[in-house]
């Protein structure tokens, strides 16, 4: 039977331009202005298990992203990757969430499309952590928002045959392994479910040129606030966001220095002086 699969993605800055990410002192979020951006690389190989779902069953992927407006660049990328459809969530509201706000924020997007296409999305696919934030936790919150049974750092993922009665008799079974600290977990469950996938799942597909090509022509639409109905403003963005950041400062590097003189001999007196006052040299 046909699945109908979301994946969650998001841009994060390019690991050439670390140098330039800043924090903002008054707001104390990472500011990304100017800096270029690309897929979170782990969401990639979500992205790649969708579409094999897609290929095995049929059916239909969706990618959905919360970010700024310039990250539609990232999600025709997706579109060109295979997916069949993206939804971008941008607005000021939305800024500054964090992980509870915007797993918060991609349910109230995802369940604005299930009601659209008139069918709930049997997968839920994240990567396992972001290559800035690394938390690892947008993709459990988003299961537990979505009330969907969730797994985390997913390394295998494959149908299996028989499975005692639970969910959707008339869906597939998987077994899923996820991976812990001495081994790993092996899971059984029917969809729905939400999945953070682990970069061993699969190898993500290269985009081809007739990919960019159909990507031109697929649908990209971008929701605003107002478009997220049933969402309270309690929940989102900065103000929503139960995490927040302390003090920030910088530390300060500067360093004192004094001129000796005198002969080699004497300078040399002097510097050992000085560290045996700070506890360096204790011998004679």
């Amino acid at each position: 039977m046909p699945y109908n699969v979301a994946v969650c993605v998001k841009p994060v800055p390019d690991p050439k331009h670390y140098d330039r990410v800043t924090i903002d002192p008054v707001k104390k979020t990472i500011t990304r202005t100017g800096i270029p951006t690309l897929i979170n690389p782990v969401d990639k190989t979500a992205i790649e298990a969708g579409l094999q779902l897609r290929e095995r069953h049929s059916g239909s992927v969706v990618a959905i992203s919360m970010a700024p407006p310039n990250a539609e660049e990232i999600l025709r990328e997706v579109l060109a990757m295979g997916a069949d459809e993206a939804y971008l969530l941008s607005d000021r509201a939305f800024g500054g969430a964090d992980t509870l706000a915007t797993s918060y924020t991609l349910c109230h997007g995802l369940r604005k499309i299930e009601a659209l296409r008139g069918h709930a999305f049997d997968f839920v696919l994240c990567g396992s952590e972001s290559a800035d934030g690394a938390t690892a936790q947008v993709s459990s919150q988003l299961g537990e928002w979505l009330g969907y049974p969730h797994l985390w750092n997913a390394f295998a993922f494959e149908e299996i045959e028989e499975m005692p009665e639970a969910g959707d008799p008339e869906k597939k079974a998987f077994s899923i392994r996820t991976k812990m600290e001495n081994g790993y977990m092996e899971w059984r469950a029917r969809p729905p479910f939400v999945l953070g996938v682990a970069r061993e799942l699969n190898k993500p597909r290269f985009t081809s040129v007739m990919g960019i090509m159909k990507a031109k022509n697929k649908p990209l639409t971008v929701w605003s606030r107002a478009d997220l109905d049933g969402a309270e403003d309690a929940f989102l963005g900065l103000s929503g966001s139960p995490t927040q950041p302390g003090e920030i400062f910088s530390p300060d590097l500067k360093r004192s220095g004094k001129l000796l003189e005198g002969s080699a001999e004497e300078v040399v007196e002097q510097i050992v002086a000085v560290l045996r006052s700070n506890g360096v040299v204790t011998g004679d």
